[in-house]
């Protein structure tokens, strides 16, 4: 009796332990899937682009004359005070090398120089012995005169001779002085490079001196070293570091949504934290810009201010890239979707929505959205479930179960 009774307890469980397989075996499928609640928040629509930092007044300077730039007494770096701090030193440039040609027509022009030279001093020798004749005639018809042998109209005439005489030995005297001039104008086109002394470089004839035209810092110094500058060629660039805004180049179709004063999020400039900015002016006119895929775009430049303390930014600088996000649009309580739970479905936006573990397909409105949430309009209500990053497994009235009890 005892072995028939433990037969029976036996079959008894073994019959129940297939009964639970078969029904497990029946029993549809549950999908793990991940599941989001909707809820209601702040929901912000920004436009995103790369942007550069600058600052606002950069001053270039530049040489006022041709000449030699000496070495840059300033690095970059530095700081500079406006009228005191000395950049940069111009002195005098070299003089050009002389072909054969040029040489033989300086060799001729010298030549004739000195000859005009030669010539007006033997122009200064005969009116020097003129006036030395016209100075013995007067004094002989003033003696005459006195004795009332000369009449006064003789005296006149020696005293007019004496005074044509003067200026004739004055004028050949200046002619000399410009002739010598002319044949030391000559004899300088003969000098050759390194051919001339320079002055001494402590001496204020030396150079001139270019002093900063701003208090700041030297942002950057187009050479170092000494070299030959045209008038006009930079040398450097100086401004204040603290006085920073951010340019960016937006699509023509991205600025017009935008106004000034738009807040900004500055991010991917090296720091933990985002910072902040403010939308100060979108330029009135667009340009041409190629594309990395070579496609012409017309972009807005915007310019932006830091509402963020310069404390909290100490690191930034001139040219520094940075990532912008500019709101676009803001809103407080709106009722959010996740840009991953929606598909399209006929042309319609669409999600999966969760009932007593089942799957629905639910069509909705969506307003505003970002890279991350939607703005839900209608078609869902705060507190219900939908499924983000649906797969291809999930259909209307499947069985779903939420991935985050499972681990």
């Amino acid at each position: 009796m005892a072995i028939r009774f433990r037969n029976i307890v036996f079959g008894a469980v073994a019959l129940a332990g297939l009964g639970a397989l078969g029904y497990e075996m029946a029993k549809p499928e549950q999908i793990p899937v991940d599941i989001h609640v909707l809820g209601t928040g702040p929901l912000e629509v920004t436009v995103n682009a790369d942007g550069m930092t600058r600052i606002k007044d950069v001053f270039d300077v530049s040489s006022p004359v041709t000449g030699r730039v000496l070495r840059a007494p300033v690095a970059i770096g530095d700081r500079v005070v406006a009228d005191e701090t000395v950049v940069a030193r111009i002195e005098p440039g070299e003089p050009a090398f002389l072909d054969e040609r040029a040489r033989a027509q300086a060799n001729a022009t010298v030549a004739q120089a000195e000859a005009a030279k030669a010539l007006a001093e033997a122009n200064v020798r005969a009116a020097e012995a003129d006036l030395n004749n016209a100075q013995r005639s007067f004094d002989r018809v003033l003696a005459l005169h006195d004795r009332n042998a000369a009449s006064d109209a003789q005296l006149e005439q020696a005293e007019v001779g004496l005074d044509v005489a003067a200026a004739q030995f004055d004028s050949t005297l200046a002619t000399r002085k410009m002739r010598i001039s002319e044949v030391s104008a000559a004899k300088a086109v003969l000098i050759e490079p390194d051919g001339r002394e320079h002055l001494p470089r402590d001496t204020a004839d030396c150079c001139i001196s270019l002093t900063a035209p701003v208090s700041g810092q030297v942002l950057s110094v187009e050479n170092v070293s000494a070299r030959p500058v045209m008038a006009g060629a930079p040398l450097l660039t100086i401004g204040p570091r603290n006085d920073l805004e951010i340019t960016v180049d937006l699509l023509s179709t991205d600025a017009v949504r935008i106004a000034p004063g738009a807040r900004a999020y500055v991010e991917r400039w090296g720091g933990e934290a985002a910072l902040e900015a403010e939308v100060r002016e979108i330029e009135p006119a667009a340009f041409t810009k190629i594309s990395a895929l070579g496609i012409e775009e017309q972009r807005v430049k915007v310019l932006l201010d830091f509402t963020t303390p310069e404390s909290q930014r100490p690191a930034l600088g001139h040219n520094y890239r940075v990532y912008l996000r500019v709101v676009e649009w803001s809103g407080e309580d709106v009722l959010r979707v996740p840009i991953s739970a929606l598909f399209r479905d006929d042309g319609d936006w669409a999600v999966f929505s969760v009932n007593d573990g089942v799957a629905a397909l639910a069509t909705v409105e969506i307003g505003r959205r970002n890279t991350e949430m939607a703005e839900v309009l209608d078609g869902l209500s705060a507190g219900g479930t939908v499924i983000t990053h649906p797969s291809d497994r999930v259909a209307e009235g499947v069985l779903v179960i939420d991935r985050t009890t499972l681990e």
